[in-house]
């Protein structure tokens, strides 16, 4: 459940999940979890947790759509992903439709902002120019007010702080000011090596609640799961400890450090189209041959409209497509 979590960040998607307004960053991932739903229950896998963690706010454009329209627009989609037209989906075939679509997000969404945040259509945008147009006067020098409540959402100082360093570090040539690709970069760290230790230094600012540059096992447990006096501890709680102490923690000294986050969160060679390609063919073939028909898919089409196959639902609801 834990890397679902991390995986949202690598693919750039916001979850804005408390009340009060925000600035229109939407590279930020501001909620404790991407769903309030379990991702298996029983021991069985739950469609309503993809459903809920991938599409986040287009659940509910989903949600509209009936069951037999849902499923007439995934068949018009499963066309397009079957390229060789010979009524089979592969794993290779479904893993480059999943990496089309996390493109195309990124794509749209880089151009939505950058036409939002330079308006004049210019070939760099400044920093002086991003603060002005998303933050307006606050002063990113500006001291922390000594009587912030303790608790777990971001301020806009906090947000600003961020996205100063986020657009520092995007910034390859130094010159304050941000070229469409480094704004690429800025928005969407995933898409670029530079980035990737950003990624990992907000990932230990979100998590490690006492400032001491490491994260306990408390603090580990307590970003997804806090107990209440005298509740029996779930089994998937005493997997995560059993996780940290024999895996994420490779020195044995309580503690994850960079190293050992980075590790976690942007495990080396991992392909997440892959990974998500075997998963949506693990639950959908009936027959076991390692591909699958569209009866195969459109029998399962709950779990594939919550999935990336369909660029998180979105696609469902394009009309353009169909």
């Amino acid at each position: 459940m834990r890397e679902l979590m991390f995986l949202q960040i690598l693919i750039g998607f916001s979850i804005l999940a408390t009340a009060i307004p925000k600035p229109d960053n939407e590279h930020r991932i501001l909620s404790k979890d991407v769903s309030n739903e379990d991702h298996y229950i029983n021991s069985q896998h739950n469609p309503a947790y993809d459903h809920e963690a991938f599409l986040g706010e287009e659940a509910k454009t989903f949600d509209q759509l009936s069951p037999e329209e849902s499923i007439r627009r995934l068949g018009i989609i499963v066309d397009k992903i079957d390229k060789d037209n010979d009524g089979y989906v592969t794993q290779e075939e479904l893993k480059d439709w999943i990496m089309y679509t996390q493109q195309r997000y990124i794509r749209d969404d880089v151009e939505r902002q950058w036409r939002s945040h330079n308006r004049q259509g210019k070939e760099k945008l400044t920093w002086t120019e991003y603060r002005a147009m998303v933050y307006g006067d606050m002063d990113e020098h500006e001291r922390e007010r000594p009587d912030k409540s303790d608790d777990d959402t971001f301020s806009y100082l906090t947000m600003l702080k961020r996205d100063r360093r986020r657009w520092s570090t995007a910034d390859l040539d130094g010159d304050d000011a941000l070229t469409k690709e480094e704004f690429t970069a800025f928005l969407h760290a995933e898409e670029a090596e530079h980035m990737k230790d950003v990624i990992v230094l907000e990932t230990m600012e979100d998590i490690d609640k006492d400032g001491d540059g490491k994260i306990s096992l408390a603090e580990y447990i307590g970003d997804m799961y806090k107990g209440n006096e005298g509740e029996e501890e779930p089994e998937w709680v005493k997997n995560e400890k059993e996780q940290f102490s024999s895996y994420r923690d490779k020195d044995g000294d309580g503690f994850l450090n960079a190293d050992e986050v980075k590790t976690w969160i942007i495990p080396a060679e991992f392909d997440h189209a892959e990974a998500e390609s075997r998963h949506l063919i693990y639950e959908a073939d009936t027959d076991a041959d390692h591909k699958l028909t569209k009866d195969e898919i459109l029998e399962k089409y709950d779990i594939f409209v919550g999935s990336q196959a369909t660029d998180f639902g979105e696609a469902l609801a394009r009309h353009d497509e169909f």
